[in-house]
């Protein structure tokens, strides 16, 4: 892969997206340069599912070193620490706006490794992080319908700030982190005194307004990388076994789902899917866990109809 640099303004701040020189074996590889801080992103993912994968395995590893910050562990072997709980917070925030983009029935195991490899104690990486795992995915092969980008609002003097310095944010009253594609707000998350209706979205929307340019650098470096998505097969449902589990368990997933005690209710949806399951046990022989995982897409589906 060349390498490819997108520069632009930020919020008063230059903001590079470089890729083609670090970690160039992975899938994806972009490094997002904020002031002096630097954060690296890789994705890989495999080529190859796993047999009876049902679900998409997606690992975000989020990491801080010491060495970012000019820093060595203090510790006598002078080793890094374990995960902290502000990484794993911060792996959360970057998991939940990017899983639901990664398209339906793509179940290959993918890891985002972003890493911040210079620390200003000025800008906090978390939010550069965010954008780079999005960036880097954008850039490779991998199916993705992003991209998407994240900030963190902040309010001082009445004022809204997009990605405040650690300095501003301890004179800020709201600290909200926003992330979202081009067209839609994907998740948010953070804290406040006491606001208005009105004050919490106007918050929101000036996020996601503001993390717009973020969106467009990341478009323009994939185009200038230029890799084709790659094909993959979506495993295709029985459509017999289908009819069979939605003809023996929908009545009673609609009953079960009407029971108030939540124990009481989890029990009938269990038993409803060990009699589906074993209704099912001769004529469908070895195959429990397609049963299962078109069970739970038969009672999501219900559940969502009826609260509709």
């Amino acid at each position: 892969m060349a390498y490819q640099k997108v520069e632009i303004e930020f919020n008063g701040q230059p903001l590079t997206m470089e890729t083609g020189k670090m970690a160039r074996q992975a899938d994806g590889a972009v490094v997002i340069t904020y002031g002096e801080t630097k954060v690296l992103c890789t994705v890989v993912s495999a080529k190859k599912m796993r047999p009876g994968q049902d679900f998409f395995p997606l690992t975000v590893n989020y990491q801080e070193k010491f060495y970012a910050g000019g820093k060595i562990p203090g510790s006598f072997f002078r080793r890094e620490r374990g995960t902290t709980e502000r990484e794993t917070l911060i792996c959360r925030l970057i998991d939940r706006p990017m899983r639901p983009l990664f398209p339906k029935g793509y179940m290959f195991e993918t890891q985002l490794m972003p890493t911040v490899i210079s620390a200003d104690m000025v800008n906090d990486p978390d939010t550069i992080a965010m954008v780079a795992a999005s960036a880097a995915v954008a850039i490779s092969d991998i199916p993705f319908e992003g991209p998407i980008a994240a900030v963190r609002v902040g309010r001082v003097d009445g004022k809204l700030i997009a990605n405040p310095t650690l300095e501003q944010m301890e004179q800020s009253d709201i600290e909200i982190v926003v992330s979202g594609s081009k067209d839609a707000v994907m998740m948010v998350e953070g804290e406040s005194d006491f606001l208005s209706e009105a004050e919490m979205l106007d918050a929101i929307f000036f996020g996601h307004e503001s993390l717009q340019p973020l969106i467009e650098a990341q478009t323009e470096l994939a185009k200038l990388v230029g890799l084709e998505k790659r094909e993959f097969i979506v495993a295709e449902t029985d459509a017999a076994l289908e009819a069979k589990v939605v003809e023996l368990a929908e009545a009673n997933i609609k009953v079960a789902a009407k029971i108030q005690t939540k124990q009481e209710r989890y029990a009938a949806l269990g038993d409803n899917r060990t009699a589906v399951k074993e209704a099912l046990a001769e004529e469908f022989e070895g195959r429990e866990e397609e049963i299962s995982a078109i069970l739970g897409s038969v009672e999501k589906r219900v559940v969502r109809q009826m609260v509709a």
